[in-house]
């Protein structure tokens, strides 16, 4: 009689193991994919959105700045002003402060675009620290809150958001998002009618 060899396999515990490191080390090389995706992908950035204030008269701003002082939007007339609403506790508005910081520097002639900021659900002394740190110039003023509050009359959900209103006070586009300094100038050479 001939004895015929079977052929060897592995024992079932010894596959069960050799299958979970396939299985684990298949898990290990995705995660390290995305995490490799997510870290080199570029941050949020803003898009355009639609507000029924686009077209209109931009509401007025009005109250005391987180420097004490009085400011009214009415005092820039004439000239095109971003309207950004924003907030210290705001981790897309800590991503975009440095590109308003650049902005305001390259626009700092007279008559040039100006920035306005206007305290988003903050108080005035996070405000005031927040913009102090970070360089900024332009005048930010508190809002109250409420049904009459500036952010209610613009339409904003959270910070940050920014309008762009043209010299003679209309809302000529509305962003959703933190604005690069690239594109708060791309947007205002747009608006002006020159080349994008």
């Amino acid at each position: 009689m001939t004895v015929v060899d079977e052929p060897r396999t592995a024992p079932p515990a010894r596959r069960r193991r050799h299958s979970a490191r396939w299985v684990a080390l298949s898990v290990l090389v995705v995660a390290a994919a995305l995490v490799a995706v997510l870290a080199t992908r570029p941050p949020a950035i803003a898009s355009e959105a639609d507000s029924p204030l686009v077209g209109h008269p931009a509401p007025a701003i009005a109250g005391e700045s987180v420097a004490g002082r009085p400011f009214s939007l009415s005092s820039l007339s004439g000239r095109w002003v971003y309207v950004t609403f924003f907030a210290s506790w705001c981790p897309p508005c800590q991503q975009e402060e440095p590109d308003l910081v650049a902005f305001a520097y390259q626009h700092r002639a007279p008559g040039d675009p100006a920035l306005v900021g206007v305290v988003f659900d903050d108080s005035a002394s996070g405000a005031r620290t927040f913009l102090a740190q970070s360089g900024a110039t332009w005048p930010a003023v508190v809002d109250p809150g409420g049904a009459a509050s500036i952010a209610v009359r613009y339409g904003v959900r959270g910070p940050p958001e920014t309008f762009l209103v043209s010299p003679d006070g209309v809302v000529v586009a509305h962003f959703d998002g933190p604005l690069t300094t690239a594109a708060l100038d791309y947007w205002l050479r747009r608006a002006q009618g020159g080349t994008s």
